[in-house]
This record gives structure tokens, sequence and C-alpha cells, in this order.
């Protein structure tokens, strides 16, 4: 089956669970996405204290060459 197929397929799915989801009252949003994001800003904040700062200096990861 072509790609663009199976994209059309779970958009009609998807507006259909929609549809559903709002005649019996449910959110659309995903269960626990408020934790979710809470627990993800928090990694950043992490990851930005663990990198050394170093005024100038930016970080640069090397790639591949």
């Amino acid at each position: 089956m072509h790609p663009d197929t199976h994209l059309q397929l779970h958009r009609l799915r998807a507006t259909e669970l929609r549809r559903y989801a709002t005649e019996f009252g449910l959110k659309s949003t995903a269960p626990g996405a408020d934790l979710r994001t809470r627990l993800g800003w928090a990694l950043v904040e992490l990851g930005l204290r663990v990198l050394p700062h170093r005024p100038g200096h930016a970080h640069v990861v090397p790639g591949p060459a």
C-alpha cells in the first residue's frame, strides 16, 4: 500500500476517534500530558545545568564528517 494511503487512512481514523471522544465527553488530550511536559522541561533544565558554561564559547557537538 502506498504511504500516502496509510496517511489518509490514519487521518480519517483519527478524526473518527476524536468525534467519538467528543460525543462521550472525553478530553482530546492524552492522559498524563501535563506530567510529560513538566518532566520534559525539568530534563531540559537539568541538561542546561550539567553543561559547562563558558561565556563567549558555544558548546558545539561534532557531527559526522
